[in-house]
């Protein structure tokens, strides 16, 4: 298991942890974020990821994409 602001632009993920607070946990479940998605890292931009996750693209902080597992 790694953090997902460490995989590769173009790797395909599954999701197996979400650390961090309740509300962290909640706020990344309402954006398609749970355990067992397949998440694709699009490309880094500026310390931000984008994220292809549920047919949508997704900008992440690099710091609330290092509590996603996969």
């Amino acid at each position: 298991m790694m953090p997902l602001g460490m995989a590769n632009v173009g790797d395909v993920n599954i999701i197996k942890k979400i650390n961090g607070r309740d509300e962290v946990r909640q706020h990344l479940a309402e954006l398609g974020f749970v355990v067992g998605t397949e998440v694709t890292v699009v490309s880094e931009l500026g310390g931000n990821l984008i994220l292809h996750v549920k047919e949508s693209r997704i900008a992440l902080d690099k710091t609330m994409a290092m509590r996603i597992m996969v």
